[in-house]
Order: C-alpha cells, then sequence, then structure tokens
C-alpha cells in the first residue's frame, strides 16, 4: 500500500495539537547549536506550555497504537509518573496526551506523547493524528494472542497514514505476566525483522524496559534533528546494547 506524503512546513498547521491553553507550540525564534529543525518542531528554551515545568530545547510528538486492553495508558502513565495503573480502570475514549521532558546528552528533548484508543470506532479520529507524528510505538499484548496477530492490520495503517520516515518501534508489553504469556519473544522478535522495525519487550508493571524504549526513541529523533552527519546512530543497536548492559533478557 502506498504512503500518503505528509505536508512539509512546521507541526501543528492544520492539526489538532495545541496547548492546554488552546494556543499553538508557537514559531521558532532562533536556532539552536547543533539541532537542525525537523518539521518545525524545534523550540530553543521555550517555557513549558503544560504541567511540565522543565524547559526544553527540541518537541517531538509520539503516539501509542495497538489493540484496546494492551497497556498503552499503562505504559504512558509507568513513563511518565512511575506509576503503575493497577486494577480496572476505563478504556482510553478517543485520544488523551501527557508531556515528559529528558535530557538527552545535554539537550532537552520534550515528548509530546498521545495515547490513542484501540477500539475500531475511535480508528478514524486516530487517522487524524498519524499525519504529523514523529514516532509511534506500537503495542501489543503478550497475553493476548489476537493483539499480536493484529500487528500487521496496524502496521498497514500506520503505512497508509503515518509520514514516510515516521520512527517506529514494536513493543511485546505486559512481559511480567509469565504464567498468562501466549506469544513467545521470539516471536515478536521474527515479526518484527520481517517488517524491519526495532522491537523489544516491556512492562508496565514492573517498569521493565519502559524507560528504555522511550529514551531510544527520544534519542533516534534528536540525532536526526542534529546538523553532524558524522555521528552515527542505530536504534536497534542502541537498544541491544542497553539490555545486555542492564542484564535484561
Amino acid at each position: 500500500m502506498s504512503r500518503k506524503k505528509s505536508a512539509k512546513g512546521k507541526v501543528g498547521a492544520n492539526s489538532p495539537s495545541k496547548s492546554p491553553s488552546g494556543k499553538s507550540s508557537g514559531k521558532i525564534t532562533k536556532s539552536y547549536p547543533g539541532i537542525a529543525p525537523l518539521n518545525g518542531v524545534v523550540h530553543p528554551s521555550r517555557p513549558p506550555i503544560s504541567n511540565s515545568s522543565e524547559f526544553y530545547d527540541i518537541a517531538f510528538k509520539v503516539m501509542l497504537v495497538g489493540d484496546s486492553g494492551v497497556g498503552k495508558t499503562c505504559l504512558l502513565v509507568r513513563f511518565k509518573d512511575g506509576a503503575f495503573l493497577a486494577g480496572s480502570f476505563i478504556s482510553t475514549v478517543g485520544i488523551d496526551f501527557r508531556n515528559k521532558v529528558m535530557n538527552i546528552d545535554g539537550v532537552k528533548v520534550k515528548l509530546q506523547i498521545w495515547d490513542t484508543a484501540g477500539q475500531e470506532r475511535f480508528r478514524s479520529v486516530t487517522h487524524a493524528y498519524y499525519r504529523d507524528a514523529h514516532a509511534l510505538l506500537l503495542l501489543y499484548d503478550v497475553t493476548n494472542r489476537a493483539s499480536f496477530n493484529n500487528v500487521q492490520a496496524w502496521l498497514s495503517e500506520i503505512h497508509e497514514y503515518a509520514q514516510q520516515d515516521v520512527v517506529l518501534m514494536l513493543l511485546g508489553n505486559k512481559a511480567d505476566s509469565t504464567h498468562e504469556r501466549v506469544v513467545k519473544r521470539e516471536d515478536g522478535e521474527k515479526l518484527a525483522k520481517e517488517f524491519g522495525v526495532p522491537f523489544m519487550e516491556t512492562s508496565a508493571r514492573s517498569g521493565l524496559n519502559v524507560e528504555l524504549a522511550f529514551t531510544a526513541v527520544a534519542r533516534e529523533l534528536k540525532h536526526r534533528s542534529m546538523k553532524d552527519p558524522s555521528e552515527t546512530f542505530k536504534l536497534q543497536e542502541y537498544v541491544n546494547k542497553e539490555m545486555r548492559g542492564a542484564g535484561c533478557c
């Protein structure tokens, strides 16, 4: 399926992405040393536009996608607040987002992370947000074979609606549920290799690889914005190295 090319220019133009005050994120006023604009989202020393009290140098939009119930909201809350949503809770209706600023090699990188509803009736709403997303984290539940089988359908949607150069990572969530697991890690690795996307398993409950997933994406996006072409960064190699260093898997 052919992919649509996204419109040139700054992110936010003809886009529903706004600050809580209803104002757009603004224009670039000056350049930041060593960083080139990526779709117009470099904001040197920008003041916060959310609850975050931190300033940032560059901002990116990240989306969490996947079937309903795979743990997208739990993953976001674990990353943003370091907490786990225990017990039952209401599924995400439509779309929601949270901000977090990370320090990547001295550069303040803000991730605006969008949590999408996985239900079919909200799919058209989700499609509208694909076009200006810089990164997509596609989740499946290792205890739910159907969510894994639906990964290919999600990838087809991504290829149809997202930017051609969007950063994509496949996450097998709920890896802590060893007794309920029905999707082997090897199955996830094989599927990711087939589609040429980075892969790791995560757990919102235990925090396994949650920080690493977002850090890896932030590093990849920051790398793409650097003016220095001599610097190399490979997302999957970084992930593998970090997991080995942490004694994971």
